[in-house]
């Protein structure tokens, strides 16, 4: 795959806040509209939920998730089909060592400053969703599957 595409699919990373987070526990499928932010290389996406809750329940019981970002919103009309989707299959890992829980929770907060209540709340759980692998649609039928390679 070209760096180009695999840069662009980092710079729709980067270029969003929002995206959906779909998880499972059995096989019930949970999907929750999240805010993030993420390190430069886009390896990591970090978030936050509470500890108490069905997305929680299920990122501890089955750490293997699937994030979607995308550009509808900038795409109405018959400009409908130039949008992008990108889906962000990854693993979840709790955010626990204090210094790098605060080094995160801090650059969620700068990017996304109205979930400062919850990102202190002692209910908190800090998350970062490691990156395995990119599936990037452009359009219609341009798709682009890259796989990360783990450092």
């Amino acid at each position: 795959m070209s760096t180009d595409v695999v840069h662009r699919m980092k710079a729709l990373i980067q270029s969003k806040d929002s995206c959906v987070l779909a998880t499972s526990a059995r096989d019930e499928p949970h999907c929750s509209l999240m805010v993030y932010t993420a390190d430069e290389q886009c390896r990591e996406i970090y978030m936050v939920t509470y500890r108490k809750g069905t997305k929680y329940a299920n990122l501890k019981e089955n750490p293997n998730v699937s994030l979607l970002i995308d550009t509808r919103e900038e795409h109405q009309g018959e400009d409908r089909p130039k949008a992008m989707a990108l889906t962000v299959n990854g693993m979840f890992e709790e955010v626990q060592e204090p210094g790098r829980r605060a080094v995160v929770a801090r650059q969620l907060m700068e990017r996304h400053p109205h979930i400062a209540d919850l990102v202190n709340h002692a209910e908190a759980a800090v998350f970062a969703v490691k990156v395995t692998s990119f599936l990037l649609l452009d359009g219609l039928t341009d798709a682009h599957y890259h796989v990360v390679d783990t450092p």
